[in-house]
């Protein structure tokens, strides 16, 4: 009976945060949020001699990030720490983080800024901005493939997040190292989320 008992409470327990997750997906975003680093992934992804992918991301990140789906509008800010580079192989990280590539150690950071975002609905479809990096600021586009908000059963405040992907020509910002053999194009991801303040 014991244990009856308990299965039925733990039921209702995963029902009620099911439900909690499930009421709040499609709520509307509306406010300043703060990235949740543990969630928010910027990687990147670049043709090694046309044979393979070099993947690599930056494990530490931090911003805030404004939204008005009402208003159709929304701006971000987004720091990227360069030495934070994690390819899994640490003498590439190295090699990445010199001045060949993303000259950590005289531009420790990257940052993104957006004040134009495009909606689809009350979804964010567009974000488009600059990347400074390498001392150098370039217009940037992230298109969305997914965007949404959920009430959190653990924190109980909102969160909202999506996917979003450029693809950029590293030589803008003048890292032209290895070209052509490794290509110009480098292809960014990033995965982000964000708690309501």
């Amino acid at each position: 009976m014991k244990l009856k008992t308990l299965f039925a409470t733990l039921a209702i327990s995963l029902a009620t945060i099911a439900s909690a997750q499930d009421a709040g997906v499609n709520r509307t975003a509306q406010g300043t949020y703060k990235i949740e680093p543990t969630h928010t992934f910027v990687t990147w992804e670049a043709k090694h001699f046309g044979v393979s992918t070099s993947r690599g991301r930056f494990d530490k990140k931090d911003g805030t990030i404004d939204i008005d789906a009402v208003a159709k509008k929304g701006k971000a800010e987004i720091t990227i720490d360069m030495k934070s580079m994690n390819t899994g192989v640490a003498p590439f990280d190295k090699h990445l983080t010199s001045k060949d590539f993303f000259n950590a150690e005289e531009f420790p950071t990257a940052t993104f800024k957006a004040d134009n975002f495009k909606f689809d609905g009350d979804r964010v479809a567009e974000v488009i901005g600059t990347l400074t990096m390498l001392g150098k600021t370039n217009p940037v586009t992230l298109k969305g493939s997914l965007f949404g908000c959920y009430m959190s059963p653990m924190i109980r405040r909102q969160v909202c997040g999506g996917d979003f992907e450029t693809t950029i020509q590293r030589s803008q910002w003048g890292m032209s190292y290895g070209v052509p053999a490794i290509p110009d194009s480098i292809r960014l991801l990033i995965q982000i989320e964000a708690i309501k303040q």
